[in-house]
């Protein structure tokens, strides 16, 4: 028989091995806001530890869903002194995961999460980051061709720069019309081993952007595949892009949303 003393110290236990292991040095929070539809768009925030304010960051998760990696990614980005917020754009709408058709309602999803964002009372009052990944960052360049002003910069972790509802001849030989008409600067960041097609979508839009003169920068990780940085059977290699990668997001967003040093806010 297990004495009373020794089950509260299991269930003490459990419980302490239940709560986040990072909950010390960054915040957790969830919200819900409307879209312009009307659609409910949950929100997670996570907020770094200090009294801000913080500059912000939207960020944009895959079409596989808002998933514990994407809390981990956002805690990474917190804990260098990002404010990130992000919106479930799937999730109250109803769409399944892994959806192959683009939704355009889900964009007001987005432009809900990132209007939500800068009223925030602890942001810096300045034009936000953007952190996408896979077909996030075709939310990223539509949201940027409508609300330049609004966003600084944009890192593409393996970003989809086409239409997915566009037809086969637009996915392989042309790039979404909003990479023409953004002002933007663009990080795209992405394994030489990811599937073709990406790659090439990808490439033809970072000579469009430089071609044009928009600020971009190309990083292909040598043996990295799609998804290189939250893999569940992330090679050694794809452990060192990930390092990578996270500091040159960092750089590029510190850069572009002309931060401080200290990754204080702009102008300051």
């Amino acid at each position: 028989m297990i004495k009373k003393a020794t089950i509260k110290t299991i269930i003490a236990a459990f419980v302490f091995a239940a709560l986040p292991t990072w909950a010390a040095d960054v915040t957790l929070s969830k919200a819900v806001t409307k879209a312009s539809d009307g659609s409910d768009v949950p929100l997670e925030i996570v907020t770094p530890v200090g009294k801000g304010p913080f500059p912000p960051v939207l960020y944009i998760h895959a079409k596989r869903g808002f998933e514990a990696e994407d809390r981990t990614h956002m805690r990474e980005l917190a804990t260098q002194g990002f404010l990130v917020l992000a919106p479930d754009w799937q999730s109250g709408r109803f769409i399944e995961r892994w959806p192959s058709e683009h939704n355009p309602d889900s964009e007001r999803d987005v432009e809900a999460g990132l209007d939500y964002l800068k009223t925030l009372p602890n942001v810096c009052k300045q034009p936000a980051g953007v952190i996408g990944l896979s077909r996030g960052p075709y939310y990223a360049i539509r949201l940027a061709a409508k609300r330049g002003p609004d966003i600084a910069a944009i890192v593409s972790y393996y970003g989809h720069m086409q239409n997915p509802n566009a037809p086969e001849p637009d996915q392989l030989f042309r790039i979404a019309p909003e990479v023409m008409q953004i002002t933007t600067p663009v990080l795209y960041l992405i394994g030489d081993a990811d599937f073709e097609l990406r790659r090439m979508n990808g490439g033809r839009a970072f000579y469009a952007l430089w071609e044009r003169g928009i600020p971009t920068e190309w990083q292909e990780y040598p043996m990295a595949r799609r998804a290189f940085d939250f893999r569940a059977d992330q090679t050694p290699e794809e452990k060192i892009a990930t390092k990578h990668a996270r500091e040159r997001a960092k750089n590029w967003l510190a850069k572009w949303m002309k931060l401080t040093p200290q990754l204080g806010c702009s102008g300051k």
